[in-house]
């Protein structure tokens, strides 16, 4: 995806390029329609957090130029928006697009890509998740002490950075909740942890140190790229998560988010009203992905 000059340089030598996209359909199908929106999409706002629904896509979906990363909206092709629109170019000149999904999750919009949109692509999900970051068996083990549905699991990638306060808020609004949970930290990020936290969470939180095909609910925390269209697709699309409450697309630093809310936001996924009907839901994806697999 990032290599667009990759694309003269196997049709020189007349070798097919194909396009891996580790994101969903419906977020290539919003990238699209905001980019291929005839005039600015947010020209009419009175404010960056004014909702528009992204133009052309199914679902009348609303999202603010906060939410919205800068060069799908930027008249300025220099930097990431010259980059972004090299890449979309040698996309378009390649074979087609593999996409990291599955049909049933998200049909409409695998449908429109490839039907409306006009673009050659295949769903898959039997791709390498990469290197292992902890001990299986001593995470079974401690997860085989829990209840069913009782463990809340927190990564975020190997992308997003916090601040050591941030951090600190997440730790304090975990222990809060009196919630289970197993967080997996980067070894980078380990100076801000607290001793003391960590002795208060033996039994109730495994800090292992370096989401629907696990069949659990989500909640969402989006901070840079594609992100808030991922939080648009598990949310209102498919009503499997829950967000952290992230307003403003920042980057690669997350925005700051208090411990009252982390804590609110951990307890209703645990044991809010309607978690019964969401756990439900994601059952059902968890066994069209597996039924994908074994295809």
């Amino acid at each position: 995806m990032f290599f667009p000059w990759t694309t003269d340089s196997a049709a020189k030598f007349g070798i097919p390029r194909l396009v891996f996209h580790g994101i969903s359909y419906f977020s290539l199908c919003a990238t699209e329609c905001m980019r291929l929106y005839e005039y600015e999409p947010f020209k009419n706002v009175s404010s960056d957090s004014e909702p528009i629904v992204i133009p052309n896509l199914p679902g009348n979906i609303k999202i603010t130029r906060l939410q919205t990363p800068p060069f799908e909206y930027s008249k300025e092709l220099e930097g990431m928006v010259r980059l972004m629109q090299d890449i979309k170019e040698s996309e378009l000149k390649s074979f087609g697009v593999i996409v990291n999904s599955f049909y049933d999750l998200e049909n409409d919009y695998a449908d429109y890509y490839i039907n409306v949109l006009g673009r050659k692509a295949w769903y898959e999900e039997k791709v390498s998740r990469g290197k292992k970051a902890f001990d299986h068996d001593m995470c079974l083990k401690w997860l085989d002490m829990k209840k069913s549905n009782s463990v809340v699991y927190i990564c975020f990638g190997s992308i997003a950075n916090f601040s050591n306060s941030q951090l600190q808020e997440i730790a304090i609004g975990l222990e809060a909740s009196g919630q289970n949970f197993i967080w997996v930290v980067p070894k980078s990020d380990e100076d801000w942890l607290l001793e003391e936290f960590e002795k208060r969470m033996i039994g109730k939180g495994l800090i292992i140190r370096e989401g629907v095909t696990a069949g659990v609910p989500m909640v969402t925390w989006s901070i840079a790229a594609e992100q808030f269209y991922n939080e648009k697709l598990v949310n209102e699309v498919l009503q499997i998560g829950v967000p952290i409450g992230v307003k403003k697309w920042v980057g690669f630093v997350g925005d700051s988010v208090e411990r009252d809310a982390i804590e609110k936001v951990v307890k209703r996924i645990m044991e809010g009203e309607g978690i019964k009907e969401m756990r439900n839901k994601v059952k059902v994806l968890l066994e069209f992905s597996l039924d994908n697999n074994d295809k």
